[in-house]
């Protein structure tokens, strides 16, 4: 159990202990949250909540670890009225990380959130997880001179973490970078970050003019919410800039109908957008407790199939999905007893090629722009979540949950 006894330790030491525990089991966030009786850490790992294995007494401490953690991203420890936000950095042992705190005031204290950031990147878009097809096109889009390139996915897709491995992967001496954000993730050296600051009346449109006036050959928007920040970045992509930025939509066609829905016309995007990339995230089987799943009877897997790929696939191509072997995590003490351990990206990337022009300018429906890039070689979300499940990388049940949200 995680904090045996709180008598000795002091309230530095318990801080210190949560932060440890959770980057040992790989979390990226920390929930801190009081209710009436009780009080509750989690982590969030892969994606999913679980809950630390804590001491009742060390609810006796919860005021002083709250004041001790705001006191490390410079909060004001004694405003408990009103939300909050900083943040810190840490050095514990060997290991040094960025963290991004959030308090919020809640009945009965205030809750905390913890964001662990890596202090510097280590991704390639290799390890990200795109497929060798979707590599190549994103590795000869993001060395175009000028154009946008858009993220779309819901939150917590690794949208920003691709954006920042791409924006890694060229940057140059002879290259001027700026990004504004909200908020600003990672640092990522040789490129200027600007962070919005709603409050003063400083967003994404404000930061964008400026970043204009200092010369730069890339920029990076965090995300387009509104016509506003839409136009000005078409426009500085067809006065010879590159541009990346998110979109929330559930796959790339959506992208183009999401723009032409907040009054972007038809001709700006057409000539504008390079692709629309849309991605999710899978959780990884962990590779020392994976084994062939023989749960699953043949009904169970025609069903798996067709929920991903629907019930128009020819009785060949059937056959051929059935005769492959679905595999799981057995559970240890490497991945937690959860059976994964990390996550991979799933992807497609829309590529505004000549034909998708033509069906943006008129005005087509997300299908059916869809359907033409399917024709065009376009590999979808589905198919990338197959090759997942082909390769045992992820299980059935994870790719699942990318269909029935597409759907």
């Amino acid at each position: 159990m995680l904090f045996r006894s709180t008598e000795d330790a002091s309230v530095i030491n318990l801080v210190n202990q949560i932060l440890l525990d959770a980057r040992e089991k790989d979390a990226t966030d920390i929930h801190i949250e009081p209710f009436r009786d009780k009080l509750t850490i989690r982590y969030r790992i892969d994606g999913i909540l679980y809950y630390a294995n804590i001491s009742k007494d060390i609810e006796r401490f919860f005021s002083a670890i709250i004041s001790r953690i705001k006191i490390m991203a410079r909060l004001n420890i004694i405003e408990r009225r009103i939300p909050q936000d900083g943040r810190a950095s840490a050095k514990i042992g060997d290991e040094e990380f960025d963290m991004r705190i959030s308090t919020i005031p809640t009945r009965y204290g205030e809750g905390v959130v913890i964001r662990i950031l890596p202090s510097a990147m280590l991704f390639s878009l290799e390890r990200l997880g795109f497929e060798k097809d979707n590599l190549k096109i994103l590795e000869e889009i993001i060395k175009k001179p000028h154009g946008i390139i858009f993220v779309t996915g819901p939150t917590g897709s690794g949208k920003t973490t691709t954006l920042y491995t791409c924006l890694n992967k060229i940057i140059s001496s002879e290259s001027k970078i700026i990004t504004i954000e909200d908020p600003i993730e990672y640092e990522l050296e040789g490129t200027s970050q600007i962070q919005v600051a709603p409050e003063i009346n400083f967003g994404f449109a404000e930061g964008l003019r400026s970043m204009l006036r200092h010369d730069p050959d890339i920029m990076m928007i965090g995300e387009v919410r509104d016509f506003e920040t839409a136009e000005l970045a078409i426009r500085a992509a067809l006065t010879g800039h590159l541009i990346f930025s998110t979109l929330h939509t559930n796959d790339s066609a959506g992208g183009v109908t999401r723009l032409l829905d907040i009054g972007v016309q038809p001709y700006l995007l057409a000539s504008s957008v390079e692709a629309f990339i849309a991605q999710r995230l899978v959780r990884v089987i962990c590779r020392d407790c994976k084994e062939e799943d023989r749960t699953k009877n043949r009904d169970a897997r025609i069903q798996i199939i067709y929920s991903i790929f629907g019930k128009e696939l020819t009785e060949a191509d059937l056959k051929q999905k059935l005769a492959v072997p679905f595999y799981k995590g057995k559970g240890c003490e490497k991945c937690n007893f959860t059976g994964f351990k990390g996550r991979t990206a799933v992807s497609e990337i829309l590529r505004v090629t000549n034909p998708i022009k033509e069906l943006i300018l008129k005005k087509s429906s997300s299908d059916v722009i869809k359907n033409a890039a399917i024709k065009d070689g376009m590999k979808t979300l589905d198919y990338s979540g197959w090759n997942k499940i082909v390769k045992s990388v992820t299980t059935p049940d994870e790719v699942l949950k990318i269909t029935q949200v597409i759907e």
